[in-house]
């Protein structure tokens, strides 16, 4: 099965946010991103709306053709929210305000009634649920038991590693992770610190579904075009499946 591409339009808004002014546009970002192969947009709608803003979400939900992922917290205003836009995914991951990017999975052990309750309310609305959450057995338990339909493995520490060994250890224990995930039933994506480089091993994976990439893409796009370096992506990961390479 072909593993698909959500691509984080994030920090083209961090760019126009930059001067709090209108370029450049997130909805073109997302329309040329669509262009090149991107099997879904990805956007996180932080409490403290430091990039995607409201009407992002508002103006995306009708203009993209593909789907939505939309990333957020835990909270009472972002269950309503998502509830009001209804995507096709929401994934719920943890927020702190002074971090630069999420720096980890969710505690789902530790906020598990929290957690039920938001995802109960997502699935009511319509909306798949996905936790993002570190590559560990207990928490991908207590996802499916909180009644997430999918995970997202959080791909940053192995994308951080500085050296081999690290990159393999981490690396290691996604692979039993996405292995356990499938044995109970969950839909598997992952990421977080993925690029043209290291996404190959990560697209390998047996029943990986989808890859969440955003950083490396929009930096590349600045000097090549966000079509070209969404194109440019699916080919590393068509590459490192075995499969042909875009056009």
């Amino acid at each position: 099965m072909m593993v698909k591409l959500g691509v984080n339009v994030d920090h083209v808004a961090t760019v126009r946010q930059a001067r709090r002014g209108h370029d450049p546009e997130v909805v073109a970002a997302a329309a040329l991103a669509e262009l090149g192969g991107a099997d879904s947009i990805t956007i996180h709608l932080r409490e403290d709306r430091r990039h995607i803003q409201d009407r992002d979400v508002h103006i995306l939900m009708q203009t993209v053709s593909t789907s939505i992922n939309l990333e957020m917290a835990c909270t009472e205003e972002m269950i309503a929210i998502a509830c009001a836009a209804r995507p096709l995914q929401v994934t719920l991951v943890p927020e702190k305000r002074e971090e630069l990017t999420t720096e980890g999975g969710l505690d789902v052990l530790g906020n598990a009634r929290e957690l039920e309750k938001a995802a109960t309310r997502l699935r009511d609305a319509g909306i798949r649920v996905s936790f993002f959450i570190d590559a560990n057995q207990q928490q991908i338990q207590a996802s499916r038991d909180c009644g997430a339909q999918a995970i997202e493995i959080h791909t940053g520490h192995y994308a951080d590693a500085r050296d081999e060994a690290t990159s393999n250890r981490e690396l290691l224990r996604i692979v039993e992770s996405s292995h356990f995930t499938r044995q109970i039933g969950l839909q598997l994506n992952a990421g977080h610190g993925l690029n043209y480089t290291n996404v190959g091993p990560i697209a390998q994976i047996p029943g990986m579904r989808e890859l969440n990439i955003g950083h490396s893409i929009v930096a590349r796009a600045l000097f090549v075009g966000m079509q070209r370096a969404v194109e440019q992506m699916k080919a590393v990961i068509n590459q490192s499946m075995g499969l042909r390479e875009l056009p």
